[in-house]
């Protein structure tokens, strides 16, 4: 079973971008998340939502 959530690190290096740019799409509200206690947590969908929107962009 593939994991549901992420931590921003890796995230990251699904994404091939810096933890801290991921960091700057989750306060921009550029990528969702979900708080799990103290931890903040990038669930899959965000991830494929996200790479959808900026191929969206590209083609538009």
């Amino acid at each position: 079973m593939e994991p549901m959530l992420f931590t921003a690190e890796e995230a990251a290096e699904i994404l091939k971008i810096g933890r801290c740019k991921v960091y700057d799409l989750l306060r921009n509200q550029d990528l969702r998340s979900i708080k799990i206690g103290g931890s903040r947590r990038i669930p899959r969908t965000a991830l494929e939502e996200y790479v959808a929107r900026l191929l969206d962009t590209e083609a538009a």
